[in-house]
């Protein structure tokens, strides 16, 4: 009876599920942040509008909140590409117009 009672417990604890990010939110969220993709790959989003994404080769481009979406363009394009944005914890997820998306986390 007990291994019900942990199982019960466990099910009835607070649930986290990716939530969808106003552009309010958003720049709340990144103005000033590290994101971390994976061991060799980050992203820096200052608050003047800049990002560095930081890989193998880095490059700079320009951020911004449109509407509810995270936008971005990076040169030599001037175009800007628009993505949705979700949160779950320490982690946020960009998702674009085709629906692929990336994941990254708060460094710390």
């Amino acid at each position: 009876m007990r291994y019900l009672w942990v199982v019960m417990i466990v099910c009835a604890g607070p649930a986290t599920a990716w939530e969808a990010l106003t552009g309010a939110q958003i720049e709340v969220a990144l103005s000033g942040q590290t994101l971390v993709y994976d061991a060799h790959t980050l992203q820096h989003f200052r608050a003047d509008g800049q990002t560095d994404y930081i890989t193998e080769r880095a490059s700079t481009g320009r951020w911004a909140a449109r509407g509810d979406q995270y936008c971005s363009t990076w040169p030599p394009s001037d175009t800007w590409t628009c993505y949705d944005v979700e949160a779950e914890g320490d982690a946020i997820r960009f998702i674009s117009p085709d629906g692929s998306m990336s994941e990254g986390r708060f460094r710390e």
